[in-house]
């Protein structure tokens, strides 16, 4: 892995982390992130705009269906990921979720692309996931097996979603030569316009969240794209089997600003969990 795609993976995942502090402190519900949406649009919009009239980048069905394809994979991942925390306890669906998403990710990059990451960086590959695992404290102990049976459900599921959208962007960037902008753009553009009635019908919510929350809406909706994007750009370089399990990084710095700021408890077992991924991102970059 070449430092500069390791860089962008470490920039991108400390923005990752902070517009997911942000939602942390904000706890909004549906037009929070409708307002998000709106924010990003009018934000990515005169970027895409300028690529298309000064750079002349072509948009043809093709890009629109890559485009198109990934923002309703990107919606259904939040969907699911959002329908999992409402069922089952967060200490299942987020772990499974973030571990399985880069093992799937790194399994279907080898298939599809023909990637083949040296022993090195597989191992790396499992540190990762084993620190995300010991980081999020993943417990199979519960008094109600049909929330755990759910947690597991639908952890996988959004981890199936997470490597479905990792591998159909890194196809369209890499293969069709789509730009990144016009992905990452329609990624906000499309979640905010399915969620626009539910903006209108709950009309009074909305207004309340864009007077209240607008600031903390800006951060997400600069931070949350600019991630994704640099993201994109790291793939666009680098084998996905490298990529997606590195941007797991971005809990190491979720762990250190949740310690911080939030005060959250169980910091040794999650530093533990950090070190473990390090150690784990040391590999794969040698690899």
């Amino acid at each position: 892995m070449s430092v500069q795609a390791l860089l962008l993976v470490i920039a991108a995942a400390i923005l990752h982390a902070v517009w997911n502090l942000v939602t942390k402190q904000v706890n909004g519900r549906l037009p929070f992130f409708w307002v998000i949406g709106l924010f990003s649009s009018m934000i990515c919009l005169p970027f895409v705009g300028w690529q298309i009239a000064k750079l002349h980048v072509a948009v043809t069905p093709a890009v629109w269906l890559f485009a198109l394809v990934s923002a309703a994979l990107h919606s259904v991942y939040f969907l699911v990921l959002q329908a999992g925390y409402r069922k089952a306890d967060l200490s299942i669906v987020y772990p499974i979720a973030r571990g399985s998403g880069p093992f799937i990710s790194v399994t279907g990059a080898m298939i599809l692309f023909n990637e083949r990451p040296g022993l090195i960086a597989l191992l790396g590959v499992v540190l990762i996931i084993a620190g995300v695992l010991v980081m999020t404290g993943l417990r199979f102990r519960s008094t109600n097996d049909r929330r755990l049976q759910a947690g597991l459900f639908y952890g996988t599921l959004t981890g199936l979603f997470i490597a479905a959208y990792t591998l159909w962007d890194r196809l369209g960037v890499v293969e069709y030569h789509v730009s990144v902008s016009l992905i990452t753009f329609a990624s906000m553009v499309v979640p905010m316009l399915a969620l626009t009635p539910v903006a209108v019908r709950r009309k009074e919510e909305t207004g309340m969240e864009f007077r209240q929350h607008w600031k903390q809406a800006l951060i997400i909706a600069i931070c949350q794209p600019v991630s994704y994007l640099l993201i994109l750009m790291a793939i666009k370089t680098t084998p996905v089997s490298y990529v997606a399990p590195a941007r797991e990084i971005s809990i190491v710095f979720g762990v250190l600003l949740g310690a911080n700021m939030l005060k959250e408890s169980d910091g040794k077992r999650r530093m533990i969990g950090s070190l473990i991924m390090l150690a784990g991102i040391t590999l794969l970059a040698l690899g």
